[in-house]
């Protein structure tokens, strides 16, 4: 991600859903960008338990319990209180009914549409029993964004239609009261603009798909993650021609590494024969370990203090409500609902 591409004006609105810790792939996607942005604008980080609801009612201790967790991950890997705004989504009410209101600007058959939502509703096997929560999310996102007036949203590339709804909705809304009252976005999308595949090579990494390595992860579990991940399955012998595309190693180097033009060289090698795949997954290994373990060690210093943490939250969600507040405000005073 260009940090170049964003000023001291640009207010910046990303989050999580809090359904498990972090992993490598919110890593790489954004969060090392979201420690960079915090220096360069205005910045709010939402702790998406609200979202996380919507397909996980009943679960009610587990979406609890990672607001913590993933606010740790957030203060382990360089998010600075004093200069991001950390919140509690469902602690923001104001959020819940700006999406009321905009709900009524998307047609059910527009939701559907979305290929964001299309694409999750089949990974989540839902077909039509669709929770109505999960399908009209993206008009909770929309107030999510809006509500802080952000001009700029961090996503992976599959995220973009839903700020292209977002978008939508601004100007239908605009539209609506002759006015201009809410702020169009832009998705800021990191360089690669993919997402970092799982360590078994399928296309997502995921907690709920097991094959993730969490930001957490101890030294052990990055060196079994590591010796698990998928190479070339037609590499059989050291002097073989190995291929380069879809080998999990090769990709994690791109993205981790910072000699990349050794990496280059390993996959001149590799393509040639005469590169075993022990090689660069020790080389891999070394890189994961330097990279987590000082994440690592912050987090069990946050984790010694809980309390903290949560007063951390309050304090941002507090100064969230007021700007969200201040949204509603003016979106109700164009509506002309403002009747006291």
């Amino acid at each position: 991600m260009d940090s170049q591409k964003v000023s001291s004006q640009d207010i910046i609105l990303t989050g999580d859903r809090t359904t498990g810790p972090l992993h490598l792939g919110h890593f790489v996607g954004s969060l090392k960008n979201r420690v960079v942005l915090q220096d360069v604008c205005k910045q709010f980080l939402l702790l998406a338990d609200a979202q996380a609801l919507t397909d996980n009612m009943g679960n009610y201790v587990k979406v609890r319990d990672n607001v913590l967790q993933v606010a740790l991950d957030y203060l382990a890997a360089g998010i600075d209180p004093a200069k991001s705004t950390i919140f509690i989504q469902s602690l923001v009410p104001e959020l819940s009914e700006l999406s009321s209101y905009y709900l009524n600007l998307v047609t059910v058959a527009r939701l559907e549409r979305n290929p964001t939502i299309k694409d999750e509703i089949k990974l989540r096997g839902f077909e039509r029993d669709i929770p109505a929560g999960f399908l009209t999310y993206p008009a909770a996102q929309a107030a999510d964004i809006t509500a802080f007036k952000a001009t700029v949203v961090p996503v992976g590339a599959d995220q973009i239609p839903m700020i292209e709804q977002t978008n939508e909705i601004v100007r239908r809304f605009n539209n609506s009261v002759n006015a201009e009252i809410l702020v169009e976005c832009r998705a800021l999308v990191p360089e690669n603009g993919a997402r970092l595949p799982g360590i078994d090579g399928k296309a997502k990494m995921s907690k709920s798909l097991g094959n993730a390595l969490a930001l957490s992860a101890s030294p052990d579990e990055i060196r079994q993650a590591v010796k698990m991940m998928f190479t070339d399955p037609n590499h059989l012998r050291v002097a073989d021609p190995g291929q380069v595309e879809g080998n999990v190693v090769f990709t994690y180097l791109d993205a981790f590494d910072a000699d990349q033009a050794a990496v280059e060289e390993l996959k001149a090698h590799y393509r040639r024969g005469g590169l075993g795949d022990m090689v660069i997954k020790r080389r891999l290994e070394d890189i994961l370990q330097a990279l987590l373990a000082p994440i690592r060690e912050r987090r069990e210093q946050y984790a010694k203090d809980p309390a903290q943490v949560m007063a951390i939250l309050k304090a941002g969600t507090q100064k969230a409500r007021e700007t969200a507040g201040q949204t509603l405000s003016d979106v109700k005073a164009a509506m002309g609902i403002n009747y006291f």
